[in-house]
Protein backbone atom coordinates (compact mmCIF):
# COMPACT_ATOMS: atom_id res chain seq x y z
CA UNK A 1 0.00 0.00 0.00
CA UNK A 2 2.76 2.44 0.95
CA UNK A 3 4.62 1.77 -2.29
CA UNK A 4 1.54 2.79 -4.26
CA UNK A 5 1.24 6.02 -2.28
CA UNK A 6 4.87 6.87 -2.82
CA UNK A 7 4.85 6.12 -6.54
CA UNK A 8 4.51 9.25 -8.67
CA UNK A 9 1.37 9.44 -10.78
CA UNK A 10 1.58 10.22 -14.51
CA UNK A 11 2.81 13.74 -15.08
CA UNK A 12 0.30 16.57 -15.40
CA UNK A 13 0.97 19.56 -17.67
CA UNK A 14 0.91 23.23 -16.67
CA UNK A 15 2.33 26.43 -18.14
CA UNK A 16 3.40 28.03 -14.86
CA UNK A 17 4.24 26.33 -11.55
CA UNK A 18 4.41 28.62 -8.51
CA UNK A 19 6.10 27.13 -5.45
CA UNK A 20 5.00 28.79 -2.22
CA UNK A 21 1.68 30.54 -1.51
CA UNK A 22 3.13 33.83 -0.30
CA UNK A 23 2.96 37.37 -1.62
CA UNK A 24 5.64 36.83 -4.30
CA UNK A 25 3.86 33.90 -5.99
CA UNK A 26 0.53 35.70 -5.58
CA UNK A 27 1.90 38.81 -7.29
CA UNK A 28 3.57 36.98 -10.17
CA UNK A 29 0.50 34.82 -10.71
CA UNK A 30 -1.76 37.90 -10.88
CA UNK A 31 0.54 39.58 -13.40
CA UNK A 32 0.78 36.54 -15.66
CA UNK A 33 -2.98 35.93 -15.56
CA UNK A 34 -3.48 39.41 -16.95
CA UNK A 35 -0.61 39.25 -19.44
CA UNK A 36 -1.37 35.73 -20.69
CA UNK A 37 -4.89 34.65 -19.64
CA UNK A 38 -4.61 31.39 -21.59
CA UNK A 39 -1.62 30.14 -19.60
CA UNK A 40 -2.47 27.56 -16.94
CA UNK A 41 -1.07 28.00 -13.43
CA UNK A 42 -0.62 25.73 -10.41
CA UNK A 43 0.43 26.70 -6.88
CA UNK A 44 2.15 24.39 -4.39
CA UNK A 45 2.16 25.22 -0.65
CA UNK A 46 3.54 22.96 2.08
CA UNK A 47 1.31 24.48 4.79
CA UNK A 48 -2.48 24.35 5.07
CA UNK A 49 -3.16 27.82 3.72
CA UNK A 50 -1.68 30.93 2.07
CA UNK A 51 0.64 33.50 3.70
CA UNK A 52 1.45 31.46 6.80
CA UNK A 53 5.21 32.05 6.70
CA UNK A 54 6.94 35.37 5.87
CA UNK A 55 3.79 36.98 4.45
CA UNK A 56 1.92 36.61 7.74
CA UNK A 57 1.31 40.02 9.38
CA UNK A 58 2.73 38.77 12.70
CA UNK A 59 5.88 37.37 11.06
CA UNK A 60 7.62 40.73 10.35
CA UNK A 61 6.17 41.42 6.90
CA UNK A 62 3.49 43.95 7.84
CA UNK A 63 5.37 47.23 7.95
CA UNK A 64 5.16 48.26 4.31
CA UNK A 65 8.75 49.34 3.72
CA UNK A 66 8.67 52.52 1.68
CA UNK A 67 11.87 54.04 3.16
CA UNK A 68 9.96 56.99 4.58
CA UNK A 69 11.24 56.35 8.11
CA UNK A 70 13.56 53.32 8.07
CA UNK A 71 16.98 54.75 8.92
CA UNK A 72 18.92 51.73 7.65
CA UNK A 73 18.05 52.90 4.11
CA UNK A 74 19.88 56.20 4.70
CA UNK A 75 23.30 55.16 6.05
CA UNK A 76 26.05 57.63 6.82
CA UNK A 77 29.04 57.30 4.49
CA UNK A 78 32.17 59.40 4.83
CA UNK A 79 30.34 61.93 6.98
CA UNK A 80 27.41 62.31 4.59
CA UNK A 81 23.93 60.83 4.72
CA UNK A 82 23.42 58.65 1.64
CA UNK A 83 19.75 58.66 0.58
CA UNK A 84 20.16 56.77 -2.71
CA UNK A 85 18.83 53.47 -1.35
CA UNK A 86 15.86 55.20 0.27
CA UNK A 87 14.92 56.79 -3.05
CA UNK A 88 15.23 53.44 -4.85
CA UNK A 89 13.09 51.57 -2.31
CA UNK A 90 10.48 54.34 -2.26
CA UNK A 91 10.27 54.30 -6.05
CA UNK A 92 9.68 50.54 -6.00
CA UNK A 93 7.01 50.90 -3.33
CA UNK A 94 5.14 53.36 -5.56
CA UNK A 95 4.95 50.57 -8.14
CA UNK A 96 3.37 48.36 -5.47
CA UNK A 97 0.71 50.97 -4.76
CA UNK A 98 -0.03 51.35 -8.46
CA UNK A 99 -0.30 47.60 -9.05
CA UNK A 100 -2.61 47.12 -6.06
CA UNK A 101 -4.75 50.06 -7.17
CA UNK A 102 -5.05 48.57 -10.65
CA UNK A 103 -6.04 45.21 -9.18
CA UNK A 104 -8.69 46.87 -7.00
CA UNK A 105 -10.14 48.70 -10.01
CA UNK A 106 -10.25 45.40 -11.93
CA UNK A 107 -12.03 43.57 -9.11
CA UNK A 108 -9.14 41.20 -8.34
CA UNK A 109 -8.57 42.80 -4.94
CA UNK A 110 -11.97 43.43 -3.40
CA UNK A 111 -11.40 45.26 -0.12
CA UNK A 112 -8.31 47.48 0.17
CA UNK A 113 -9.06 48.37 3.80
CA UNK A 114 -8.30 44.75 4.71
CA UNK A 115 -4.70 45.10 3.57
CA UNK A 116 -3.72 48.79 3.48
CA UNK A 117 -4.39 51.57 5.97
CA UNK A 118 -2.82 55.02 6.55
CA UNK A 119 -0.37 55.12 9.46
CA UNK A 120 2.22 57.90 9.97
CA UNK A 121 5.86 56.86 9.50
CA UNK A 122 8.26 58.37 12.06
CA UNK A 123 12.04 58.25 12.49
CA UNK A 124 13.23 58.41 16.10
CA UNK A 125 16.65 59.63 17.29
CA UNK A 126 18.13 59.37 20.81
CA UNK A 127 21.24 61.23 21.90
CA UNK A 128 23.16 64.12 20.34
CA UNK A 129 24.84 62.03 17.62
CA UNK A 130 21.60 60.44 16.40
CA UNK A 131 19.68 63.72 16.55
CA UNK A 132 22.35 65.41 14.43
CA UNK A 133 22.18 62.54 11.94
CA UNK A 134 18.37 62.71 11.76
CA UNK A 135 18.42 66.47 11.19
CA UNK A 136 20.91 66.09 8.32
CA UNK A 137 18.78 63.31 6.82
CA UNK A 138 15.72 65.56 7.08
CA UNK A 139 17.52 68.49 5.43
CA UNK A 140 18.35 66.31 2.41
CA UNK A 141 14.89 64.74 2.00
CA UNK A 142 12.53 67.53 3.08
CA UNK A 143 12.06 68.94 -0.43
CA UNK A 144 11.81 65.58 -2.18
CA UNK A 145 8.34 64.80 -3.54
CA UNK A 146 8.79 61.08 -2.75
CA UNK A 147 8.82 62.07 0.95
CA UNK A 148 5.73 64.32 1.06
CA UNK A 149 5.41 66.92 3.80
CA UNK A 150 8.36 65.57 5.77
CA UNK A 151 8.62 67.21 9.21
CA UNK A 152 11.24 67.41 11.97
CA UNK A 153 11.14 68.44 15.60
CA UNK A 154 13.20 68.21 18.75
CA UNK A 155 10.57 70.13 20.72
CA UNK A 156 9.17 68.33 23.76
CA UNK A 157 5.58 69.54 23.36
CA UNK A 158 5.43 68.69 19.68
CA UNK A 159 6.92 65.25 20.38
CA UNK A 160 4.29 64.61 23.06
CA UNK A 161 1.49 65.73 20.75
CA UNK A 162 2.63 63.35 18.02
CA UNK A 163 3.65 60.42 20.24
CA UNK A 164 1.80 60.62 23.58
CA UNK A 165 2.63 57.04 24.62
CA UNK A 166 6.35 57.55 24.00
CA UNK A 167 6.31 60.91 25.81
CA UNK A 168 4.75 59.60 29.02
CA UNK A 169 7.33 59.58 31.89
CA UNK A 170 10.14 60.51 29.47
CA UNK A 171 13.11 62.61 30.60
CA UNK A 172 13.57 64.75 27.49
CA UNK A 173 17.02 65.92 28.60
CA UNK A 174 18.53 62.48 29.13
CA UNK A 175 18.94 61.61 26.38
CA UNK A 176 17.94 64.32 23.95
CA UNK A 177 15.41 63.06 21.39
CA UNK A 178 14.05 64.14 18.01
CA UNK A 179 11.65 62.81 15.42
CA UNK A 180 11.11 63.22 11.70
CA UNK A 181 7.80 62.16 10.18
CA UNK A 182 5.35 62.09 7.33
CA UNK A 183 1.65 61.26 7.49
CA UNK A 184 1.85 59.69 4.02
CA UNK A 185 2.86 56.27 5.39
CA UNK A 186 0.77 53.11 5.35
CA UNK A 187 0.50 49.79 7.16
CA UNK A 188 0.25 46.70 4.95
CA UNK A 189 -1.25 43.36 5.95
CA UNK A 190 0.48 41.15 3.39
CA UNK A 191 -1.38 38.12 4.68
CA UNK A 192 -4.77 39.60 3.79
CA UNK A 193 -3.40 40.89 0.47
CA UNK A 194 -2.08 37.44 -0.43
CA UNK A 195 -5.38 35.78 0.49
CA UNK A 196 -7.33 38.14 -1.78
CA UNK A 197 -4.97 37.43 -4.67
CA UNK A 198 -5.32 33.66 -4.28
CA UNK A 199 -9.10 33.85 -3.90
CA UNK A 200 -9.20 35.58 -7.29
CA UNK A 201 -6.66 33.12 -8.72
CA UNK A 202 -8.76 30.11 -7.74
CA UNK A 203 -11.87 31.74 -9.21
CA UNK A 204 -9.93 32.24 -12.47
CA UNK A 205 -9.04 28.54 -12.65
CA UNK A 206 -5.66 28.35 -10.89
CA UNK A 207 -5.24 25.08 -9.02
CA UNK A 208 -3.84 25.62 -5.53
CA UNK A 209 -2.48 22.58 -3.70
CA UNK A 210 -2.10 23.15 0.03
CA UNK A 211 -0.40 20.65 2.38
CA UNK A 212 1.78 19.81 -0.62
CA UNK A 213 5.55 20.08 -0.40
CA UNK A 214 7.73 20.24 -3.49
CA UNK A 215 10.50 17.69 -2.90
CA UNK A 216 12.40 17.85 -6.19
CA UNK A 217 12.71 19.76 -9.46
CA UNK A 218 14.29 18.12 -12.50
CA UNK A 219 14.89 19.29 -16.03
CA UNK A 220 12.80 17.57 -18.70
CA UNK A 221 14.03 18.90 -22.04
CA UNK A 222 12.78 22.47 -22.33
CA UNK A 223 10.41 21.90 -19.40
CA UNK A 224 10.70 21.10 -15.71
CA UNK A 225 9.33 18.21 -13.68
CA UNK A 226 8.07 19.35 -10.29
CA UNK A 227 7.79 16.50 -7.80
CA UNK A 228 5.52 17.10 -4.80
CA UNK A 229 4.28 15.12 -1.82
CA UNK A 230 0.94 15.49 -0.07
CA UNK A 231 1.51 15.79 3.68
CA UNK A 232 -1.83 14.18 4.52
CA UNK A 233 -1.93 11.23 2.13
CA UNK A 234 1.74 10.70 1.32
CA UNK A 235 0.90 10.65 -2.39
CA UNK A 236 3.60 11.87 -4.77
CA UNK A 237 2.68 13.72 -7.94
CA UNK A 238 4.65 15.03 -10.90
CA UNK A 239 3.78 18.17 -12.84
CA UNK A 240 5.56 19.21 -16.05
CA UNK A 241 5.82 22.99 -16.30
CA UNK A 242 7.09 25.39 -18.94
CA UNK A 243 8.12 27.87 -16.24
CA UNK A 244 8.80 27.44 -12.52
CA UNK A 245 8.93 30.20 -9.92
CA UNK A 246 10.38 29.29 -6.53
CA UNK A 247 8.81 31.70 -4.05
CA UNK A 248 9.39 29.38 -1.10
CA UNK A 249 11.09 31.82 1.28
CA UNK A 250 14.04 30.22 3.02
CA UNK A 251 13.50 26.95 1.14
CA UNK A 252 14.09 28.60 -2.24
CA UNK A 253 17.84 28.06 -1.94
CA UNK A 254 17.49 24.29 -1.53
CA UNK A 255 14.91 23.93 -4.32
CA UNK A 256 16.99 25.91 -6.80
CA UNK A 257 19.87 23.62 -5.91
CA UNK A 258 17.73 20.58 -6.63
CA UNK A 259 17.04 22.04 -10.08
CA UNK A 260 20.83 22.03 -10.64
CA UNK A 261 20.99 25.41 -12.33
CA UNK A 262 24.58 26.71 -12.45
CA UNK A 263 23.50 30.22 -11.44
CA UNK A 264 22.83 29.06 -7.85
CA UNK A 265 26.33 27.65 -7.34
CA UNK A 266 28.20 29.31 -4.49
CA UNK A 267 25.09 30.90 -2.96
CA UNK A 268 24.41 30.17 0.69
CA UNK A 269 21.97 31.32 3.36
CA UNK A 270 22.31 32.72 6.88
CA UNK A 271 19.14 32.19 8.96
CA UNK A 272 18.06 34.90 11.39
CA UNK A 273 15.07 34.53 13.68
CA UNK A 274 13.57 36.93 16.15
CA UNK A 275 10.81 37.88 18.54
CA UNK A 276 8.42 40.76 19.18
CA UNK A 277 6.89 42.20 22.28
CA UNK A 278 3.18 42.65 21.59
CA UNK A 279 0.90 44.80 23.71
CA UNK A 280 -2.10 43.12 25.32
CA UNK A 281 -3.52 46.37 26.73
CA UNK A 282 -6.17 48.01 24.48
CA UNK A 283 -5.64 51.38 26.20
CA UNK A 284 -1.95 51.42 25.26
CA UNK A 285 -2.72 50.37 21.71
CA UNK A 286 -5.10 53.31 21.32
CA UNK A 287 -2.50 55.80 22.61
CA UNK A 288 -0.12 55.10 19.73
CA UNK A 289 -0.78 55.46 16.01
CA UNK A 290 2.49 55.36 14.09
CA UNK A 291 5.39 53.27 12.87
CA UNK A 292 8.38 54.59 14.79
CA UNK A 293 11.79 53.40 13.58
CA UNK A 294 15.09 53.99 15.35
CA UNK A 295 18.73 53.17 14.69
CA UNK A 296 20.02 49.61 14.83
CA UNK A 297 22.47 48.65 17.56
CA UNK A 298 26.14 48.42 16.54
CA UNK A 299 26.71 45.01 14.95
CA UNK A 300 23.00 44.35 14.48
CA UNK A 301 21.65 43.33 11.06
CA UNK A 302 19.48 45.96 9.33
CA UNK A 303 16.41 43.72 9.68
CA UNK A 304 16.76 44.13 13.47
CA UNK A 305 16.18 47.89 13.41
CA UNK A 306 13.97 48.52 16.49
CA UNK A 307 10.53 49.93 15.93
CA UNK A 308 7.32 50.58 17.83
CA UNK A 309 4.83 49.53 15.26
CA UNK A 310 1.10 50.09 14.84
CA UNK A 311 -0.45 47.23 12.85
CA UNK A 312 -3.97 46.95 11.47
CA UNK A 313 -4.91 43.28 11.23
CA UNK A 314 -8.42 42.04 10.51
CA UNK A 315 -9.72 45.53 11.18
CA UNK A 316 -8.15 45.70 14.65
CA UNK A 317 -5.23 47.87 15.74
CA UNK A 318 -2.24 46.16 17.29
CA UNK A 319 1.03 47.37 18.80
CA UNK A 320 4.40 45.63 18.61
CA UNK A 321 7.97 46.42 19.57
CA UNK A 322 11.08 44.74 18.25
CA UNK A 323 12.25 42.69 16.60
CA UNK A 324 14.72 41.14 18.99
CA UNK A 325 17.38 39.24 17.10
CA UNK A 326 17.71 35.50 17.45
CA UNK A 327 19.19 32.51 15.77
CA UNK A 328 17.88 29.17 14.62
CA UNK A 329 19.25 26.79 11.97
CA UNK A 330 15.75 26.59 10.47
CA UNK A 331 15.22 28.17 7.04
CA UNK A 332 11.48 28.57 7.67
CA UNK A 333 9.51 29.14 10.88
CA UNK A 334 7.84 25.79 10.17
CA UNK A 335 11.12 24.31 8.92
CA UNK A 336 13.65 21.76 10.18
CA UNK A 337 16.56 22.23 12.58
CA UNK A 338 18.69 20.50 9.94
CA UNK A 339 17.99 23.12 7.22
CA UNK A 340 21.26 25.04 7.62
CA UNK A 341 23.43 21.95 7.75
CA UNK A 342 21.72 20.41 4.71
CA UNK A 343 22.38 23.60 2.75
CA UNK A 344 26.19 23.32 3.03
CA UNK A 345 27.78 22.07 -0.19
CA UNK A 346 31.36 22.00 -1.50
CA UNK A 347 30.63 24.93 -3.84
CA UNK A 348 29.31 27.24 -1.08
CA UNK A 349 31.50 26.11 1.83
CA UNK A 350 33.96 28.96 1.24
CA UNK A 351 31.03 31.42 1.24
CA UNK A 352 29.94 30.18 4.66
CA UNK A 353 33.48 30.19 6.04
CA UNK A 354 34.11 33.68 4.71
CA UNK A 355 31.02 35.11 6.35
CA UNK A 356 31.80 33.28 9.60
CA UNK A 357 35.18 35.04 9.66
CA UNK A 358 33.98 38.47 8.51
CA UNK A 359 30.72 38.76 10.47
CA UNK A 360 32.00 38.16 13.99
CA UNK A 361 30.19 41.28 15.20
CA UNK A 362 26.87 39.94 13.90
CA UNK A 363 27.47 36.57 15.52
CA UNK A 364 28.27 38.25 18.83
CA UNK A 365 25.12 40.37 18.55
CA UNK A 366 22.87 37.37 17.85
CA UNK A 367 24.34 35.39 20.75
CA UNK A 368 23.73 38.32 23.12
CA UNK A 369 20.15 38.66 21.84
CA UNK A 370 19.40 34.95 22.32
CA UNK A 371 20.61 35.16 25.92
CA UNK A 372 18.22 37.99 26.85
CA UNK A 373 15.24 37.21 29.07
CA UNK A 374 11.87 38.99 29.12
CA UNK A 375 12.99 41.61 31.67
CA UNK A 376 16.01 42.55 29.54
CA UNK A 377 13.76 42.97 26.49
CA UNK A 378 11.51 45.23 28.55
CA UNK A 379 14.52 47.47 29.28
CA UNK A 380 14.94 48.05 25.53
CA UNK A 381 11.22 48.72 25.13
CA UNK A 382 11.42 51.37 27.85
CA UNK A 383 13.79 53.45 25.70
CA UNK A 384 10.75 53.87 23.42
CA UNK A 385 7.94 53.59 25.98
CA UNK A 386 9.35 54.74 29.36
CA UNK A 387 6.08 53.95 31.15
CA UNK A 388 5.92 50.34 29.85
CA UNK A 389 4.81 47.69 32.37
CA UNK A 390 5.61 43.99 31.95
CA UNK A 391 2.01 42.88 32.47
CA UNK A 392 0.91 44.82 29.35
CA UNK A 393 3.21 42.94 26.95
CA UNK A 394 3.74 39.39 25.71
CA UNK A 395 6.43 37.70 23.64
CA UNK A 396 5.59 36.63 20.07
CA UNK A 397 7.93 34.58 17.89
CA UNK A 398 8.65 36.42 14.63
CA UNK A 399 9.13 34.94 11.19
CA UNK A 400 12.32 33.28 10.03
CA UNK A 401 14.56 35.08 7.53
CA UNK A 402 17.40 33.69 5.46
CA UNK A 403 19.86 36.38 4.45
CA UNK A 404 21.68 35.82 1.17
CA UNK A 405 25.36 34.91 1.20
CA UNK A 406 26.66 35.69 -2.27
CA UNK A 407 29.33 33.47 -3.84
CA UNK A 408 32.96 33.70 -2.89
CA UNK A 409 35.13 35.91 -5.06
CA UNK A 410 38.14 38.16 -4.79
CA UNK A 411 38.88 39.99 -2.64
CA UNK A 412 36.34 38.41 -0.26
CA UNK A 413 35.39 34.82 0.49
CA UNK A 414 31.68 35.54 0.53
CA UNK A 415 29.42 38.48 1.34
CA UNK A 416 26.33 38.62 3.54
CA UNK A 417 23.59 40.65 1.85
CA UNK A 418 20.58 42.23 3.54
CA UNK A 419 18.35 42.66 0.52
CA UNK A 420 16.69 40.35 -1.99
CA UNK A 421 18.35 38.51 -4.86
CA UNK A 422 16.56 37.22 -7.94
CA UNK A 423 18.14 34.08 -9.39
CA UNK A 424 17.18 32.68 -12.80
CA UNK A 425 18.71 30.28 -15.27
CA UNK A 426 20.06 31.46 -18.62
CA UNK A 427 17.01 30.31 -20.57
CA UNK A 428 14.61 32.04 -18.17
CA UNK A 429 12.59 28.88 -17.55
CA UNK A 430 13.10 28.84 -13.78
CA UNK A 431 13.61 31.61 -11.23
CA UNK A 432 13.58 32.09 -7.49
CA UNK A 433 13.86 34.83 -4.91
CA UNK A 434 16.34 34.76 -2.04
CA UNK A 435 16.68 37.13 0.90
CA UNK A 436 14.45 39.39 2.97
CA UNK A 437 13.76 43.12 3.44
CA UNK A 438 12.31 45.07 1.71
CA UNK A 439 10.87 41.88 0.18
CA UNK A 440 7.07 41.86 0.25
CA UNK A 441 6.78 45.65 0.07
CA UNK A 442 8.38 45.75 -3.37
CA UNK A 443 6.96 42.48 -4.74
CA UNK A 444 5.51 44.03 -7.95
CA UNK A 445 8.86 45.66 -8.85
CA UNK A 446 10.68 42.39 -8.14
CA UNK A 447 8.26 40.42 -10.30
CA UNK A 448 8.54 42.93 -13.16
CA UNK A 449 12.30 42.39 -13.04
CA UNK A 450 11.63 38.65 -13.24
CA UNK A 451 9.40 39.13 -16.29
CA UNK A 452 12.10 41.16 -18.02
CA UNK A 453 14.75 38.55 -17.29
CA UNK A 454 12.74 35.40 -18.04
CA UNK A 455 10.21 36.46 -20.69
CA UNK A 456 12.22 38.87 -22.81
CA UNK A 457 10.64 37.67 -26.05
CA UNK A 458 7.19 38.65 -24.72
CA UNK A 459 8.07 42.10 -23.39
CA UNK A 460 7.32 43.99 -26.61
CA UNK A 461 3.68 42.93 -26.70
CA UNK A 462 3.39 42.99 -22.88
CA UNK A 463 4.68 46.56 -22.54
CA UNK A 464 1.33 48.35 -22.90
CA UNK A 465 -0.42 46.00 -20.49
CA UNK A 466 2.42 46.34 -17.96
CA UNK A 467 2.14 50.10 -18.14
CA UNK A 468 -1.58 49.77 -17.54
CA UNK A 469 -0.89 47.65 -14.45
CA UNK A 470 1.96 49.88 -13.24
CA UNK A 471 1.65 53.33 -14.89
CA UNK A 472 5.15 54.44 -13.85
CA UNK A 473 6.69 51.41 -15.60
CA UNK A 474 9.55 52.73 -17.74
CA UNK A 475 9.59 56.08 -15.91
CA UNK A 476 11.48 57.51 -12.95
CA UNK A 477 9.08 59.09 -10.48
CA UNK A 478 12.03 60.63 -8.64
CA UNK A 479 12.67 62.68 -11.79
CA UNK A 480 9.03 63.43 -12.58
CA UNK A 481 7.15 65.21 -9.75
CA UNK A 482 4.06 65.83 -11.91
CA UNK A 483 3.63 62.13 -12.75
CA UNK A 484 4.24 61.23 -9.12
CA UNK A 485 1.45 63.59 -7.98
CA UNK A 486 -0.97 62.17 -10.57
CA UNK A 487 -0.26 58.58 -9.60
CA UNK A 488 -0.32 59.38 -5.89
CA UNK A 489 -3.83 60.79 -6.23
CA UNK A 490 -4.86 57.79 -8.36
CA UNK A 491 -3.62 55.26 -5.79
CA UNK A 492 -5.01 57.21 -2.82
CA UNK A 493 -8.46 57.15 -4.38
CA UNK A 494 -8.36 53.57 -5.69
CA UNK A 495 -7.03 52.15 -2.42
CA UNK A 496 -9.60 54.20 -0.48
CA UNK A 497 -6.90 55.87 1.61
CA UNK A 498 -8.58 59.28 1.21
CA UNK A 499 -11.60 57.94 3.10
CA UNK A 500 -9.59 56.88 6.14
Amino acid sequence: MSSVKNSPQPAEEVDVALIGAGIMSATLGAMLRELEPSWTQMVFERLEGPALESSSPWNNAGTGHSALCELNYTPEKNGRVDVSQALAVNEKFQKSRQFWAHQVNNGILVDPRQFINPVPHISFAQGEIQVDFLKRRFDILKGNHLFPDLQFTDDEAEFADKLPLMALERDFDNPKVAISWTDAGTDINFGALTEQFFTAARAAGTEIRYNTEVVDIKRDGAKWRVYSKNAQTGDTTVVRANFVFVGAGGYALNLLRKARIPEILGFAGFPVSGMWLRSTNPELIEQHAAKVYGKAAVGAPPMSVPHLDTRVIDGQKGLMFGPYGGWSPKFLKEGSYLDLFKSIRPDNLSSYLGVAAQEFGLTKYLVSEVMKDFDERMVELKSYVPSAESEDWETVVAGQRVQVIKPAGAPRFGSLEFGTSLINNQEGSIAGLLGASPGASVAPAAMIELLERCFGEHMIHWADKLQEMVPSYGSKLSKNPKLYEELWEFTQKSLKLEES
